[in-house]
């Protein structure tokens, strides 16, 4: 058994910046499942990390690589190989490492065990089962660790920014996109993804149309794509698809503590905090709001480090907490639970919501026991396949002895 005063689950961004500011003040563990510490940038050799939380812009495995160089710099043990394969207790981890299995018992937790997008049986397309189907990172290790198995034709399937990503890998490997598919009626992505990637990488967005069949024996030779305004079908020829976005965070270690899971976004419940309903246990990154940027992932794990901080110097429990709950256009909003006196969230203090529709010009609403709390007009759109941020301010006038609130737009 090992004591460390903190155990970090997840070597992300934003687990080793959690882990960077608190090593100087406690003893912190770190715990990667996987061989090397820095999650999903470290395969991501395109550039555009570390802009808002370094003020610098690098390629995902430099950007990996000074994230877990400060961690360690800073005084924190980084395990690889450690998979966590359940609770022991309130703040107690079995887990087994390559030295074998270890019970991890800390005065705090904190979970920062990431997003992964789904796999194709999760999203139910039929067809045949050949080889040369990946999602986004399947495709990036690939690649990144000079494996075969890319072909040279590609559908990738989603327009979200991670769609865009994985047009660079695909190019990277020798391999050209003939069509993104997305069902949304305009791409998913900013415009300064999708605009510059459609003139500069030659890819063709079409809007409203999905993946209906996989054509294919040993390797993939055809997609079926559907027009969804129209009902029509055609065949694309290719030997790879690219199945991107479609976010669900790696929530198995919170469900398994029995942590309250909000149903839309599937993340454990937190609060402005990014506390959970479990005392000591914390949550952070992409695993509260699937799926967001890898330099916001970081800024909660620094924001986290000081909501660890002062718990373990005694910071009195919190009271009862409000709901904040979603409302359509919105599937799901980050953080769920508000508390009296607690601070703005973490990322400049912004709530975090996903939209299934596009909306140019919104104008949000908050409502709490049937009264509209507050209306602000946002002049940035809520748009599909993004993160939809909006000042935590619009709350100010909740009352914290009221009923649930709700948050969504102005028809």
């Amino acid at each position: 058994m090992t004591r460390p005063d903190v155990v970090i689950v997840g070597a992300g961004p934003a687990g080793l910046r959690a882990a960077a500011d608190l090593a100087g003040a406690a003893e912190v563990l770190v715990l990667e499942r996987e061989a090397e510490a820095g999650g999903i940038p470290r395969h991501s050799d395109h550039t555009g990390y570390g802009v808002r939380d370094l003020r610098r812009v690098l390629t995902g495995p430099k950007y990996a690589r000074l994230l877990r160089e400060r961690a360690e710099a800073a005084g924190a043990t980084i395990l690889t190989g450690a998979t966590v394969t359940g609770w022991a207790g309130e703040r107690a981890l079995e887990v087994t490492a390559p030295s074998g299995r270890i019970t991890v018992e800390a005065r705090a937790v904190v979970l920062a065990t990431g997003a992964r997008e789904r796999p194709r049986p999760a999203r139910l397309i039929p067809g045949d089962r050949p080889s040369g189907v990946f999602t986004t990172g399947q495709l990036q290790q690939i690649v990144h660790g000079g494996q075969p198995g890319v072909g040279e034709r590609a559908v990738v399937v989603g327009g979200e920014a991670v769609s865009w990503s994985a047009v660079l890998t695909l190019r990277h490997a020798g391999c050209r996109t003939v069509l993104m598919t997305t069902e949304y009626p305009r791409p998913d992505a900013y415009l300064l993804f999708h605009g510059l990637g459609r003139i500069a990488l030659r890819t063709r967005v079409a809007t409203r149309t999905r993946v209906t069949r996989i054509v294919g024996r040993g390797r993939v030779e055809a997609v079926e794509v559907e027009d969804l305004r129209t009902g029509r079908r055609r065949t694309v020829g290719c030997d790879t698809v690219v199945l991107t976005g479609d976010w669900i965070p790696d929530n198995e270690l919170a469900r398994a503590a029995g942590l309250p899971i909000d149903p839309a976004s599937r993340s454990p419940l937190v609060d402005t905090a990014l506390r959970t309903p479990r005392p000591g246990v914390f949550a952070a990154g992409n695993l509260v709001h699937p799926v967001d940027t890898a330099d916001v992932a970081a800024l909660d794990g620094a924001a986290v480090a000081g909501h660890v901080r002062a718990y373990l110097d005694g910071q009195p429990s919190p009271g009862e907490a409000l709901p904040l709950r979603a409302e359509a256009p919105f599937r799901w909003v980050s953080p769920q639970l508000l508390r009296p006196g607690d601070p703005a969230p973490a990322g400049g203090g912004r709530l975090l919501l996903w939209s299934d529709e596009h909306v140019a010009v919104p104008c949000v609403v908050v409502r709490q026991d049937g009264r509209t709390v507050a209306e602000r007009r946002l002049w940035w759109p809520a748009a599909p396949g993004r993160v939809f941020r909006v000042p935590s301010g619009v709350l100010d006038g909740v009352d914290a002895t009221g009923g649930p609130v709700t948050i969504g737009i102005r028809r």
